[in-house]
């Protein structure tokens, strides 16, 4: 019974983790900056590696926690063992995740801003119509428009694109919208990937605990028979 806790905390976990890559790969923002980007820009690349990762995580967790309920229940050292096993393959990934996360924090950032900047640079030169589309789309999803110069000079790209309450709206700037929105995701990402590598640690010695716990237990229970022969 004390185990069924802990087990719903990791299938909790996750299911927070699946959660959150699914809505990283699919949400609006994302997919859209994916659909766009050319295949020299890293994003698209990063965007289907987040998703299979935390996929497999949380798969990982919930086995785990599956696992050392079950060990817990039938007292089996081969259970305990491969609980820890899923809880030591989670925390393997988790640590270069992290690293990755703190060494290349603007990567993510610089890819989507570029794409942006393509875009706009594509229709303020009349290039291409299709792009016009698409960076309606991107102002609709970021609520933005356009890009501001530091000394106020305006394209017509703006003047044509923008609602007039927005043309001269510093707020607007799609670039620090894109920024804005992608700090406040990358926050809960590290608070998850904290929160997670925590437990993983406190699952990786539980499970050990219970291994060296069904371990004496078993050789106490031999000691002191004897076998008649």
């Amino acid at each position: 019974c004390q185990s069924l806790p802990k087990t719903l905390l990791f299938q909790l976990l996750g299911l927070s983790i699946a959660t959150l890559s699914t809505v990283t790969h699919y949400g609006l923002h994302f997919t859209l900056i994916s659909d766009i980007s050319l295949e020299s820009n890293s994003y698209r690349v990063i965007h289907h590696a987040a998703f299979y990762f935390g996929i497999c995580l949380s798969m990982t967790l919930i086995l785990a926690g599956l696992l050392s309920s079950a060990a817990t229940v039938r007292e089996s050292q081969c259970l305990t063992a491969m609980g820890f096993l899923c809880f030591a393959l989670a925390f393997n990934g988790l640590i270069p995740a992290a690293c990755w996360k703190y060494t290349h924090s603007t990567e993510v950032e610089d890819s989507m801003m570029d794409v942006y900047d393509f875009v706009y640079e594509e229709v303020r030169r009349n290039i291409s119509n299709f792009r016009r589309h698409e960076l309606t789309a991107i102002h609709e999803a970021f609520l933005c428009c356009g890009k501001h110069s530091p000394f106020g000079d305006m394209t017509n790209v703006e003047h044509k694109m923008c609602p007039p309450g927005q043309v001269h709206d510093p707020a607007q700037d799609c670039l620090q919208q894109i920024q804005d929105f992608l700090k406040k995701h990358m926050d809960f990402v590290s608070t998850l990937l904290g929160i997670t590598i925590g437990f993983t640690v406190y699952g990786m010695i539980l499970t050990l605990f219970l291994w060296f716990s069904i371990h004496f237990s078993s050789n106490l229970d031999r000691k002191g028979k004897y076998i008649l022969r």
